[in-house]
Parts: C-alpha cells; sequence; structure tokens
C-alpha cells in the first residue's frame, strides 16, 4: 500500500502542469491514517524526490530558464523552512482546514483552466517534447541581447514569488507549483512548457528545504519515507512515459475531481 501511494503521488506530479501535489496529503492522511502535521512533511520528503527526478529530463531537454529558477527558488528555499516551523504554532485542526481550503481553490483552478484554456491541459511535467513557442524571450530578459535584465521590477517580482510559495510550500506540505507555473507565464512571458520545467526544479529545492526543516525539528518514519519516496520516483517515470497518450482536457478535469473527493474523505480522518 506504500509503495502504491507514492507511485500515485509521483504519477500524479507528473501528469499534471500544476497543482498535482496537493494530493499527496490526503492520500497520506486518509489511506496511512497520518496525522495532518505528519502527512504535510513527509509529503514535502515525496514530492522533493519526485520533482528532482522528473527535472532531470527538463535539464537534459534544456528546457529549464535558470535565473528565475534561481531567483524564485532561492527565496523559496529560504523561507520554506519558516513555514514548516509554523506548522507547530497552529492546532491540527486548523491546519487541516486551511489545508481543505488551499485543495477547494486548487480543484476550483484546475476546472477552470480546463474548460479557458484546454490546450494548456496537455503540457505537463511528465512531458518532455519540444514546441516553437519556447522561443519567446522572458520580459526580465533585454529582448536585443537576451541577456537578463537585473532591473529592481524583476528583481522583486522573483523575489516575491518565491517567498510565498516557500511558505505555503512549508506549511502545507505541496509542492508551490499552482502558484509557481502562473506565476512565471504571466508576470514574465514564458511558454507554458518552459514554465512547468522550471516549476520543477524549484519545487524539488523547495521541498527539499522545508523537508530539512522537518527532519531537524520532528521525527519521522524513514522507512515509510523511503518507500514512499521510492514510489513516487517511479510514478514520475511512468507519468512521463504515459503523459503524451492520455494528458488531457478529461485528465485534467478528473484529477481536480479527485482531489476534491479526497479533500472531502479528509475531513472525516482524525489527527
Amino acid at each position: 500500500m506504500t509503495l502504491l501511494i507514492g507511485i500515485i503521488i509521483g504519477a500524479v506530479l507528473g501528469l499534471t502542469g500544476a497543482g498535482g501535489s496537493v494530493l499527496a496529503v490526503p492520500l497520506l492522511a486518509v489511506f496511512l491514517k497520518l496525522p495532518a502535521a505528519e502527512a504535510t512533511g513527509i509529503s514535502l520528503g515525496v514530492v522533493a524526490a519526485s520533482s528532482a527526478w522528473g527535472a532531470i529530463d527538463r535539464i537534459i531537454h534544456k528546457q529549464v530558464l535558470w535565473i528565475p529558477a534561481a531567483l524564485f527558488g532561492i527565496s523559496g528555499m529560504v523561507f520554506a523552512p519558516i513555514g514548516r516551523w509554523l506548522t507547530v504554532l497552529v492546532d491540527p485542526l486548523t491546519l487541516k482546514i486551511a489545508f481543505i481550503a488551499l485543495s477547494l481553490l486548487i480543484a476550483a483552478r484546475m476546472l477552470w483552466q480546463s474548460f479557458r484554456q484546454p490546450e494548456q491541459a496537455r503540457l505537463v511535467r511528465g512531458d518532455t517534447g519540444n514546441d516553437e513557442a519556447e522561443t519567446d524571450p522572458l520580459l526580465c530578459r533585454l529582448s536585443e541581447t537576451r541577456r537578463f535584465d537585473w532591473r529592481p521590477r524583476c528583481m522583486v517580482g522573483l523575489f516575491a514569488g518565491g517567498v510565498l510559495t516557500g511558505l505555503l510550500s512549508g506549511f502545507f506540505g505541496v509542492g508551490g507549483g499552482f502558484l509557481i507555473v502562473p506565476f512565471l507565464t504571466q508576470l514574465n512571458s514564458v511558454s507554458m512548457r518552459q514554465a512547468i520545467a522550471t516549476s520543477l526544479v524549484i519545487i524539488a529545492g523547495v521541498s527539499s528545504s522545508g523537508f530539512a526543516m522537518q527532519l531537524l525539528t520532528q521525527q519521522m518514519n524513514l522507512s515509510l519515507l523511503l518507500w514512499l519516496a521510492a514510489g513516487g520516483v517511479a510514478g514520475m517515470i511512468a507519468g512521463s512515459l504515459l503523459a503524451k497518450h492520455i494528458a488531457g482536457v478529461v485528465l485534467q478535469r478528473l484529477f481536480a475531481l479527485t482531489i476534491i473527493a479526497m479533500t472531502l474523505l479528509l475531513l472525516t480522518t482524525r489527527g
């Protein structure tokens, strides 16, 4: 059961453009009966391992935008431990209610995108294909020279996005792709595929940072974590193989409805 849950987490992460990792916590809480605080902590470790493996393919295919990844990721890595630390200040019920609200928001966004932007539903983390849209320059790049524009507007925007992502990722045990992808596509005008590839690198760093804080402050079942992480990597590999064949509007809507269903089940669990 543990390995299977890890596979599901990795596959869902690979087969969604953003927001897939939010399914990890309900799976851990409902099927493994983990308290919310422990589930969010372990979720960070599984998401970190899965996204790091998925990022390798994107790096090989040269789809990652390294300067935004570094600026966004470093600020996120600094603040993810703070978000993780904040979980000890709230009671389990408050944490669960806050996570449920976040999950429903992400599910609603996925459903909205499937109706309003159906062409983007096929662009998922598991698909490493190329398209012509990836040649668009960043708004934070000088269009003539393609050198990065270090003006305060760009720097502050990327830093602020990283801070918010780090805090939410650490607090809720999610990867943060639901923030990173739309942030990059809207603020920096990058293609959806580039944003997804870059988000994997950022998620790996931010989740690892928050998970490190979890290891330092709370005890953890390392055997459980290893099985889940192994399943997560296997799931990401499976997602990469399946992405070109099954990714699409129907799958995205199915994921969104699954998130809603698992969130409702989370209401019935204790802790």
